[in-house]
């Protein structure tokens, strides 16, 4: 049953690592809100027959008290924030030729997992040397991949970064729910919802009432952009999410925490696969300090914490 388990993490690690893919194509046909607000509602959606399946009641659904609405409509809020910044460096990182837009987007994003314990350390939990020696390596690989001459950083690497953040806030604040026992499936959908709504209320604040060019959303572009929808909707969420579920009742969740890191490697496969671009030496022993310092960050020494947050890793559905 372990190996089993381990299978469908790097299945999961794999689809996620795939999906920026999905995220890269729905660019030119989508803008980053009207394409959230699909693939948020679709990934909600998707999980409904889920929550069925392990018996939860109609009438119950949405029946979990003022602490999971508080930590719902946090984590909602937060992944708003992090999907809508990641969605907008991709595009920018996309309208570049030059630039392996996936596995820039995946390892950027993956530095969440090192950012997450430094704002568990802002909140008074307790951080270990090891980690702190991944947080160094992780810095020290995200200059070479993404800083350039005259110490600056892209648009795109910029807002990818900033996303990140807001994952790590998401990771903590979904974190939150454990102490409230709070079924994490229910949790899920009501943060998909909430962002896919907040997602659409933005497209329309600044295509129809603020009026700023770039809005692409028509049926024509709806149905071009479809595949992209349902990868990133149904498969990277539902499929991938419940592969995680099942999963990690048989998996530590430290070991978890590390199969799920090849996301960004699968990601930087993606991106050679797809559009056969890939990034330089200089780029690529950035992803390597990258990639070490996360899996440095992830070693169980004192991590119950860290190890709580990971459990509920539920919304990288989305990178």
């Amino acid at each position: 049953m372990l190996l089993r388990a381990n299978v469908m993490l790097l299945l999961t690690a794999f689809i996620w690592g795939f999906g920026f893919v999905a995220q890269d194509e729905a660019m030119k046909y989508l803008d980053p809100y009207s394409f959230n607000a699909f693939r948020f509602l679709l990934g909600a959606l998707s999980l409904l027959p889920l929550v069925c399946f392990f018996g939860t009641s109609k009438a119950k659904l949405f029946n979990g008290g003022k602490p999971f609405w508080v930590i719902g409509g946090l984590a909602g809020i937060a992944l708003l924030l992090g999907a809508t910044l990641q969605q907008m460096g991709i595009d920018v990182l996309g309208k570049n030729e030059n630039e392996a837009t996936e596995g820039k987007a995946g390892f950027i994003t993956g530095l969440y997992l090192v950012i997450v314990p430094l704002l568990g350390f802002c909140l008074r939990q307790k951080i270990d040397k090891l980690t702190v020696g991944g947080v160094l390596l992780a810095t020290f690989g995200l200059y070479l991949l993404s800083i350039k001459e005259g110490l600056t950083i892209g648009e795109g690497d910029s807002l990818v970064l900033i996303g990140a953040f807001f994952w790590a806030v998401h990771v903590q604040v979904v974190g939150y729910a454990a102490k409230y026992k709070l079924d994490p499936l229910k949790l899920a959908v009501v943060q998909y919802l909430i962002c896919a709504g907040l997602s659409f209320g933005l497209y329309l604040l600044n295509y129809r009432v603020l009026e700023v060019e770039g809005d692409k959303l028509s049926l024509q572009s709806t149905l071009d952009a479809s595949g992209a929808i349902l990868f990133a909707g149904f498969v990277s969420v539902g499929v991938a999410y419940t592969l995680q579920i099942f999963a990690q009742k048989h998996v530590a969740p430290s070991r978890a925490a590390i199969l799920l890191s090849l996301e960004a490697v699968f990601a930087v496969l993606a991106g050679w696969l797809w559009d056969d671009k890939l990034l330089n030496s200089r780029e690529s022993l950035g992803c390597i300090l990258m990639f070490a310092g996360m899996l440095l960050s992830q070693f169980p020494i004192g991590k119950k914490n860290k190890e709580d947050s990971l459990k509920s890793r539920d919304s990288r559905s989305v990178s």
